[in-house]
């Protein structure tokens, strides 16, 4: 780790928000009351695909305590979406052509407001609705067919994205390749189980803006959907957050904001709404459940010559964010190697399932679980050890991808291995690395197994999306800087952004933390900073509060009393895909990470036991050293619900178990003995301090390793996520083991 002699960057200072969250004072939205509010309650879609034929709302509007319902016909522009606008605010009659067919149980049709929250909920299950069903489609390799049923006019046989590359010449390499091997994975859901369910209170505030207090992932992109809902103009709205319960993803897109402002706009008075963890799990986004087909040539030697993949995620029957998910897997489908020869088909398919979307490492893990599963077969079959083979394959500075363009510099992905290797179950010889075996228990029906695995995630926006940070840096005092003020609109979703922005204008400034204050989470005092999402605000935050730091001390030393300083930041643009190709420049900085694990596997029930993990990240450089332990720690048991636990059942598009008690998350039981982290800082040329971002990549390598440690304790190979015991024991008795 380097050794810092700066003033901020480098110490692990305690979070700014420790105080107030671990005491109860910090609001969350759920936490916030206004005198004289109303309470809101959503009637949801009872359909996966019908046309809403008639909305009865007269029992609803009789029912004492009711003050207003609001259907399709009320909402101005009625219309949202992150990506594309392709989604009513509210479905039924009365509005633009589409908006009266409900394609998913997610879709709202109905707002009942009332004076209390037990009222409404009466309310909404009182409203009824005619419907005209329609035909429906569950399986996204069904609904590409010709005849199945067309959900969107303009995504024709339900293909809402295809990606191609074609690189090098994959029909003459399987000539070249001494072993081809050939398989199908397959990822299922994950519910992304924030602290907090989906909360908000919308109003109107002095200055007689339609403001919505609510958690999400970016101030400006919510204040954008509610404005465009609303036909206002972006200044007529103002989004706040206040605490915020957790992301990962699941606040990119919308829940309660536009509903929330759309009910404040018509009544002129606070409306709130909260959802249960039921509503939460049943309506709001999910990670793509992804199938991939592919097969890999080697030679003898271990090095990679060809790849070929077919990757289908299913999208749920809206965009959200399937589109660059998509994006993503079709990129990371070939794993951190060189490999000379590529043909990958990318397929993001619209479904009546529940939608999906954003969830940390953002297509990464559903790719790794196929690519890394690959080169662990690969390690078998030829007789080298993992690590090795990997090593021989690595990509590294200069390194030509699939897209056809070196990376950008600073790749550090062999030394992340080695490092991993060396801190975990590995010994480096003459030969090569070599690995331990794992001990054994005494109970003979307890195998232990250790299994590796890598990859490296995308910091910021990718493809072409535009990407920037705003800052502003105020400077008070007289001889010296007393006070320096910084605002940067950027959200903090429970990783501590905060803290890091304050240390950073601290750094920028040349002042103590104690001296800086941080104004954001409010579109009435900052600019846009971006989402905080695709591991970017570290690095996005950092180079803006960095630049306008260093104005700010110009004008400072010109005897500006107070000093101000704005800087937007903008990196190196990045490009889409060649439609034809897949030829881009897809991110101009990337993280790089691997992960040994030891597992114990009951042979008897199928549980599956993770015992240690080792996880090695190249963080560029540790701007607050704890955090970045804490954001390791906890994506590793993150993943380790996604790949061991947590099965979310949809059934013809209905969540079957929304509930913690039937869908399963990591406990404090579950977490390892050991989570291990190994903080590598190989500046990025063109981070804050070297920084690049970190939060997902702890999760994208993990499944793979657990699965890898899983056949090195029994002798099979698992395809399917998550590794539920039921899984495990079918194919362990299909293999003659245990029983």
């Amino acid at each position: 780790m380097v050794e810092s002699k700066s003033i901020a960057v480098g110490h692990s200072i305690k979070r700014i928000d420790a105080l107030g969250k671990v005491t109860g004072e910090t609001p969350y939205p759920g936490d916030i009351d206004i005198e004289g509010q109303l309470w809101m309650k959503i009637r949801f879609s009872d359909r996966a695909h019908a046309r809403v034929l008639e909305i009865d709302t007269s029992e609803a509007e009789a029912l004492p305590g009711v003050v207003r319902i609001f259907t399709a016909k009320d909402v101005p522009q009625n219309e949202y979406g992150l990506m594309t606008k392709d989604q009513p605010v509210l479905c039924g009659p009365g509005s633009r052509s589409g908006a009266d067919i409900v394609r998913c149980y997610m879709d709202m049709v109905a707002l009942v407001v009332a004076e209390t929250e037990a009222t409404a909920a009466k309310a909404a299950k009182l409203i009824r609705v005619v419907y005209e069903d329609l035909p429906a489609v569950f399986d996204p390799i069904e609904a590409m067919t010709d005849g199945a049923p067309q959900l969107q006019e303009n995504v024709p046989n339900n293909v809402l994205v295809h990606y191609r590359t074609r690189y090098g010449d994959v029909a003459s390499a399987w000539e070249q390749a001494d072993v081809i091997l050939e398989d199908e994975f397959h990822t299922g859901y994950q519910e992304h189980a924030y602290l907090q369910p989906e909360a908000g209170l919308g109003y109107i505030d002095e200055e007689g803006r339609v403001t919505v207090i609510v958690a999400g992932q970016w101030t400006h992109e919510d204040q954008g959907l509610i404005a465009h809902a609303l036909n206002l103009e972006p200044e007529q709205v103002r989004v706040i957050y206040p605490a915020i319960g957790g992301a990962f993803g699941g606040r990119e897109d919308m829940s309660v904001q536009i509903v929330l402002g759309l009910a404040a706009y018509r009544l002129r008075r606070p409306v709130k709404a909260l959802w249960s963890r039921e509503e939460s799990i049943l309506f709001h986004h999910k990670r793509h459940p992804v199938s991939i087909r592919t097969k890999w040539g080697a030679k003898q030697d271990g090095t990679l010559v060809a790849i070929e993949a077919t990757v289908i995620g299913d999208a749920g029957p809206y965009n959200y964010t399937t589109t660059k998910v998509l994006a993503n897997a079709n990129l990371m489908i070939t794993g951190p190697y060189e490999i000379p020869n590529v043909h990958i088909d990318t397929y993001g398919v619209l479904t009546n399932n529940i939608c999906t979307g954003a969830f940390r490492g953002f297509g990464a893990p559903q790719a790794a679980f196929a690519a890394e599963g690959m080169m662990n077969r690969f390690a078998e079959t030829l007789g080298i050890d993992p690590v090795e083979l990997r090593l021989r394959n690595s990509i590294r500075e200069g390194s030509i991808t699939s897209v056809g363009t070196p990376l950008p510099k600073g790749v550090s992905m062999p030394e992340v291995i080695e490092a991993c290797a060396r801190e975990s179950y590995w010994t480096q010889n003459g030969s090569g690395w070599q690995r331990q075996s794992a001990a054994q228990s005494d109970n003979p029906a307890l195998r232990r197994g250790i299994g590796f695995a890598c990859g490296y995630k995308n910091v910021g926006y990718s493809f072409g999306f535009p990407e920037q940070s705003w800052a502003t840096i105020e400077l008070y005092g007289s001889t010296e800087i007393e006070q320096v003020i910084v605002r940067h609109g950027g959200a903090d979703v429970g990783q501590g952004a905060h803290t890091i922005m304050t240390q950073a204008a601290a750094e920028a400034t040349g002042v103590p933390v104690s001296k800086v204050k941080l104004i954001g989470h409010d579109t009435a005092e900052t600019s846009t900073a971006g989402s905080a999402s695709a591991s970017r605000m570290t690095f996005m935050a950092g180079n803006a509060i960095k630049g306008a730091g260093e104005r700010a001390l110009i004008a400072w030393k010109n005897e500006e009393r107070p000093a101000k300083a704005t800087y937007q930041y903008r990196p190196p643009k990045t490009t889409p895909f060649d439609p034809m190709t897949g030829k881009a420049e897809p991110n101009f900085a990337y993280g790089y990470v691997a992960e040994a694990v030891e597992v114990e596997v009951d042979i008897e029930t199928g549980f599956v036991r993770v015992l240690r993990v080792v996880c090695a990240d190249d963080v560029g450089r540790a701007i607050n050293p704890q955090l970045v332990q804490g954001q390791i720690e906890g994506a590793v048991v993150q993943a380790l619900g996604y790949a061991v636990m947590e099965h979310l059942i949809s059934d013809q598009g209905r969540i079957r178990n929304p509930y913690l008690s039937t869908y399963l998350i990591p406990t404090v039981l579950d977490v390892p003995v050991e989570v291990k982290s190994v903080v590598l800082e190989y500046p990025d040329p063109i981070g804050p301090w070297g920084a690049r971002g970190m939060g997902e990549m702890p999760f994208i390598p993990l499944a793979p390793a657990i699965s890898a440690a899983i056949h090195d304790a029994t002798g099979v190979w698992f395809n399917s996520l998550p590794f539920i015991p039921q899984r495990i024991v079918k194919s362990l008795r299909e293999h003659g083991i245990g029983g």
